[in-house]
């Protein structure tokens, strides 16, 4: 058991720094831009959650480009991982172009449906157009990610991810305020920084796909440009079962934005900065479900499945033992932190309640990711769909409103649904996983 914990760290930690350096570059720059008021908080926090749903859309082929490469690594046959990469690109670059168009005439559209002010609106549909420009890089970054994980480079991942969010904070302070000689541009120069940072780290995963990699994986050969239908629909399958599942959980989160959006923009600004903070438990459980991805997949490809088996219940228990120490550090040091965010009393003081609410129960989060992550390890990606749009459309969005509406419980009422459409996520997941029949688990192929 301590070989499998030394291999589970030596992978869950580099990505649980990279997915908290980005945690913390968003942390930063909401703490900056909350300095121009709580308006601006709100902005911010629709911004994050339609992002959510974009990104979530096409997240799917960063995922499973994840899980079939990892299978391909331990098979021992990245000829085939390096083709599906290939596949996956050119998808990518169609999926950030249309991205890139819905942020051009659709924006201001985007936000009216969201329900905000008519100031919020105002003020925040060039912001928003140009979170969309960044998110055709973000796409294609999350798949080449994707690949340095399902190869075991997760230090290499991080790597990349620390060199990128240091210039987007610092272009964040520069453009935003106007220091250094630079146009105080406010909200817009919080949104350039983000389009410099994506397009600065996908030019970044590039030269190592295409250069670094090449002597080991002969990522530039003319095998790799080949292309085949049969992958390409195998590909096409997987990411859209995938990414149906990311989106639908983002949409039923947008839709909860909305709800919450009602209550008015201090309990909005107030939701963002508790969801920011509690990101900060949702980086462990990303980075513990990638692991899980990787490992359970290459013990896949090994033709060890039981093996992956095993490790994915340890990655589960080394998980989980994270978040219960940074859920009790939120709990104890909540009011303290988000007084970090703003000076307004109310927006802080109603953010550090919900944070306590929600401290210890994200440990159902933590499960949702773990044992989710051991399941696209195995392609079992059908059932991930299902249970999804299950747990969201008929747990999450009905008790959301119940509890906003009906019985006027306000921000706390949102919380309790949140985490109660959590805690029966992760545990259906959960028995998923054990339930499987893993003699008969095999590495996914293309029909032919």
């Amino acid at each position: 058991m301590l070989r499998n914990w030394k291999e589970i760290l030596l992978l869950a930690i580099p990505s649980l720094v990279s997915f908290s350096s980005m945690t913390v570059t968003n942390t930063i720059n909401l703490i900056l831009v909350g300095q121009l008021g709580a308006l601006i908080i709100a902005i911010v926090g629709v911004s994050n959650i339609i992002m959510y749903n974009a990104f979530a859309l096409f997240s799917g082929i960063g995922h499973t480009v994840n899980y079939l490469v990892a299978q391909n690594h331990g098979a021992n046959d990245m000829r085939k991982g390096i083709q599906r990469t290939y596949i996956a690109m050119y998808m990518c670059l169609i999926f950030a172009l249309l991205i890139a168009v819905v942020g051009w005439i659709g924006a201001d559209d985007i936000l009216r449906w969201t329900g905000g002010s008519k100031q919020l609106i105002d003020e925040g549909t060039f912001y928003l157009e140009l979170r969309f420009y960044a998110m055709s890089f973000g796409i294609i970054n999350f798949a080449f990610h994707g690949f340095l994980r399902g190869i075991g480079a997760t230090k290499l991942s991080m790597v990349v991810s620390l060199i990128v969010n240091v210039p987007i904070i610092l272009l964040t302070y520069t453009l935003t305020f106007g220091h250094w000689g630079f146009p105080n541009l406010g909200l817009t120069g919080a949104g350039l920084a983000i389009l410099v940072g994506e397009g600065l780290q996908t030019l970044i995963c590039a030269f190592i796909f295409f250069v670094v990699l090449h002597k080991k994986y002969q990522t530039r050969s003319r095998v790799a440009f080949s292309f085949q239908w049969n992958e390409m629909k195998l590909i096409s399958l997987e990411s859209g079962k995938l990414g149906i599942q990311e989106f639908s959980l983002g949409i039923s989160m947008y839709i909860f934005t909305a709800f919450v959006a009602r209550l008015g923009d201090s309990a909005l600004a107030a939701n963002e900065v508790a969801l920011s903070v509690m990101s900060f438990g949702f980086m462990p459980a990303f980075a513990f479900g990638s692991t899980a991805t990787i490992l359970v997949g290459q013990h896949v490809g090994k033709g060890t499945p039981m093996l992956g088996r095993r490790v994915g219940t340890d990655t589960a228990v080394l998980g989980s033992i994270f978040l219960i120490l940074l859920g009790t550090v939120e709990f104890i040091f909540a009011h303290q932190i988000t007084a970090l965010y703003t000076n307004d009393e109310e927006v802080y003081k109603l953010a550090a309640y919900l944070i306590q609410i929600s401290a210890f129960l994200q440990i159902f989060d933590g499960l949702l990711n773990f044992y989710a992550g051991g399941l696209r390890g195995i392609g079992d990606t059908t059932f991930l769909l299902r249970v999804s749009f299950i747990v969201s459309w008929f747990i999450f969005v009905p008790l959301a409103y119940l509890f906003i509406f009906v019985f006027h419980w306000g921000s706390m009422g949102a919380w309790l649904a949140l985490y109660a459409f959590l805690t029966v996520f992760g545990c259906a997941v959960m028995v998923r996983f054990y339930r499987t029949d893993w003699t008969s688990v095999r590495l996914k192929e293309a029909a032919h």
